[in-house]
């Protein structure tokens, strides 16, 4: 039953992380294709090392209606501390009738400057994943 469902690739759809103020990071949602995406559901967990101790953050789930088209979602706001471990963002959403998921992971040590990149529709440096 299971390889009678087709699995299909998400395509035009990004995780962003940018600074912000106080050194707090956040994350973004993009959404690049030309229609909107639905019942976005995004689950949000940190873990590694942080001052020698194995961390593991809380698993945080968020839900959004709509993201528009060619156009971002804030998902959270990242603290400074964080950003040394890895950050796993599982992503659900509905597109052209047909429900699709998939993980992007920010690996301990990848959110930083030299990872920067230019973050089209935030117009802002960050570092991606498509």
């Amino acid at each position: 039953m299971k390889n009678d469902i087709p699995i299909k690739k998400v395509e035009g759809v990004g995780l962003a992380i940018v600074p912000a103020a106080d050194g707090f990071w956040d994350v973004y949602l993009l959404n690049l294709k030309k229609e909107p995406i639905k019942q976005l559901i995004v689950s949000a967990r940190g873990y590694g090392r942080l001052n020698d101790k194995e961390v593991e953050t809380a698993n945080i789930r968020y839900y959004f209606e709509e993201v528009p088209p060619s156009s971002f979602q804030k998902i959270e706001p990242l603290h400074k501390d964080l950003v040394q471990m890895a950050n796993e963002y599982w992503i659900s959403f509905l597109w052209k009738d047909y429900m699709y998921d998939r993980k992007y992971v920010f690996v301990a040590g990848s959110i930083q400057a030299a990872y920067f990149t230019h973050i089209p529709i935030l117009n802002e440096l960050g570092v991606l994943i498509k």
